[in-house]
């Protein structure tokens, strides 16, 4: 019964694959292999996740690991709708070690963590000590999406600013981190620039993301282009 609901939502997956999408997805996923994505553009994805009920998807999060990269986004999409914290994070838990791309963890925002940041924060924590690469975008997206606004802490810059990994997914993330929180909070965020606290890339990297947004100041964006590492 288990195998048979995830062969039928394999089943729809596979009724509306694009190859030319699939050859689009494969270039912007390249740790991915081409034969693990079937190319179904998301809001198509989205809409397949819609039709599927409490149940089905409860049985599907269960089948872990799974084959296709659209399995793992629909599992993003179930976890970012559920409605539990408990078993948010249960859910999460179980399946952050087999999360093996950005887009399946940038695709993960539970709803359910605007209710209660505190025990968001004492997750984020473990999230960062973790072995697995996206485990650790994953808890630096979070710290991004949900305290950098009236949660806001200047010692999180810090916890940041202090990771040491040299896997590309993650400092990417650091980098989108602080050019975010040179937007939103540059006061208290300019200081790990002129202390020159980052490595070079995520430094360099950092302002790059921030001399492109469109919510830095022209006078700011100059500024910070003087404090770039040469």
């Amino acid at each position: 019964m288990e195998n048979d609901i995830v062969k039928t939502i394999q089943r729809q997956i596979f009724e509306n694959k694009d190859i030319e999408y699939k050859n689009f997805q494969s270039k912007l996923i390249p740790n991915i292999e081409k034969d693990c994505i079937i190319g179904v553009r998301t809001p198509i994805l989205r809409k397949i996740a819609k039709s599927i009920s409490t149940d089905e998807r409860k049985t599907f999060m269960s089948k872990l690991p799974h084959k296709y990269f659209e399995e793992n986004q629909l599992q993003a999409f179930f976890i970012s709708d559920i409605k539990d914290e408990k078993e948010c994070y249960i859910r999460l838990g179980e399946f952050l070690p087999y999360v093996n791309n950005w887009a399946t963890c940038d695709q993960m925002c539970p709803k359910v963590f605007k209710k209660n940041k505190e025990n968001l924060i004492e997750y984020i924590k473990i999230w960062l000590d973790s072995k697995e690469e996206y485990t650790v975008r994953f808890a630096i997206k979070m710290l991004m999406t949900f305290f950098l606004d009236s949660n806001f802490n200047k010692e999180y810059l810090y916890w940041i600013a202090q990771i040491d990994r040299e896997e590309y997914y993650i400092k990417m993330m650091q980098a989108w981190y602080f050019a975010t929180a040179l937007a939103k909070q540059y006061e208290k965020t300019i200081c790990i620039f002129e202390e020159q606290l980052l490595d070079d890339w995520v430094h360099n990297k950092s302002i790059q993301k921030a001399i492109e947004s469109r919510r830095i100041a022209r006078d700011i964006k100059e500024y910070l282009k003087k404090l770039k590492v040469r």
